[in-house]
């Protein structure tokens, strides 16, 4: 995200707001090395039974901070509607790395239940993306389709059900984890997925859904 500086694809001279760059580089850099130092503490870590309140903290605060800069700093929010979809498509490819979660699983480390939906969910947006590129290299008009938009809101959406289940599965099931818990999401390096790379995907996707209404 922090290097988009990419011209729409429908309007290719829509250069980004003086200065929007450096700042949203300078915010996923600083982001990054809060949630290093916080992680190295222990900070997400929470105990047995009680709600990961400092990993919701960790995904809902950057993700606030972008809708806050979007609707209140001109420079940024022309940042956001200039920047080029075709990059923000192909970095979505990356999640085809969700099937680490399985590996993780194989291994003993995450529980099914988290894995499964989390890893098969992020493959799915991570295989279509060449494709979903493809459609919008072809055909321009493509962002403005009803196919573009719902492939956003399920890449949402398996975002969502991944935290969800990860954050109340196991307060409200208990019974579902036996000696396999969630617990390594909250530790070094794992703990980059949900309070770094998280908030980034569901950026990229709002930034792509806020275009496409802008364009209609």
């Amino acid at each position: 995200m922090a290097n988009i500086a990419f011209s729409r694809i429908d309007q290719p001279n829509v250069p980004a707001a003086s200065g929007a760059r450096t700042l949203v580089a300078t915010f996923f850099l600083a982001w990054l090395a809060l949630v290093l130092t916080l992680a190295t503490r222990g900070a997400f870590t929470a105990a047995p039974g009680a709600p990961p309140l400092a990993l919701l903290i960790g995904l809902l605060a950057p993700l606030t901070l972008f809708l806050i800069a979007y609707r209140t700093i001109p420079s940024i929010r022309e940042f956001i509607l200039s920047a080029d979809l075709r990059l923000i498509v192909g970095l979505q490819a990356w999640r085809w790395a969700g099937f680490g979660f399985l590996t993780l699983y194989t291994y003993h480390v995450l529980p099914g239940i988290f894995a499964w939906p989390a890893g098969l969910g992020d493959m799915a947006i991570g295989i279509t993306s060449p494709l979903v590129l493809s459609a919008l290299l072809r055909r321009p008009g493509f962002q403005k389709s009803k196919s573009f938009l719902v492939w956003n809101l399920s890449g949402i959406l398996d975002l969502t059900v991944a935290v969800t289940i990860g954050a109340l599965v196991p307060l409200l099931a208990t019974s579902l984890f036996i000696t396999v818990t969630p617990a390594p999401m909250s530790q070094l390096p794992l703990v980059l997925i949900p309070t770094y790379l998280v908030p980034m995907f569901l950026m990229l996707h709002l930034t792509a859904i806020l275009q496409t209404r802008r364009t209609k």
